[in-house]
């Protein structure tokens, strides 16, 4: 899973393992280990009781829940993303998004997309 931070939005980008690891009612779960011993967690599940998708932050756990329903209409193959927002302090919103991982079509060194989903915009773009 792939995690990016900017400003006030959380974006996670889902393979196709971590796609059905979610199905089958997993948790996926990734870290980023820093000097010391100390590490940043974040995890995605589902969440059948959620009336929206939610992310949290404790314990240096970043914690993204999404609604059964939500992700079921997710799976479909023609569907890319999840988008939502919450209130995250005084007049300011956290935007979330939670994607299916499309391989760049322009090759980097030391990438591996081999569990990537089909790029939909085709081999022209990026």
């Amino acid at each position: 899973m792939k995690l990016r931070i900017r400003a006030n939005s959380l974006r996670l980008r889902v393979t196709r393992p971590e796609l059905e690891t979610l199905a089958t009612g997993g948790r996926v779960v990734d870290r980023i280990p820093f000097a010391g011993g100390a590490e940043l967690k974040y995890e995605l599940s589902v969440d059948a009781t959620a009336p929206a998708a939610a992310a949290t932050y404790r314990d240096n756990v970043i914690s993204v829940r999404i609604p059964a329903g939500e992700f079921r209409q997710w799976q479909r193959e023609d569907e890319v993303s999840l988008r939502a927002t919450q209130a995250a302090g005084s007049a300011e919103e956290l935007s979330i998004l939670v994607e299916k991982d499309f391989p760049c079509l322009t090759k980097r060194e030391g990438e591996d997309d081999s569990d990537a989903f089909a790029n939909p915009a085709g081999p022209k773009s990026c």
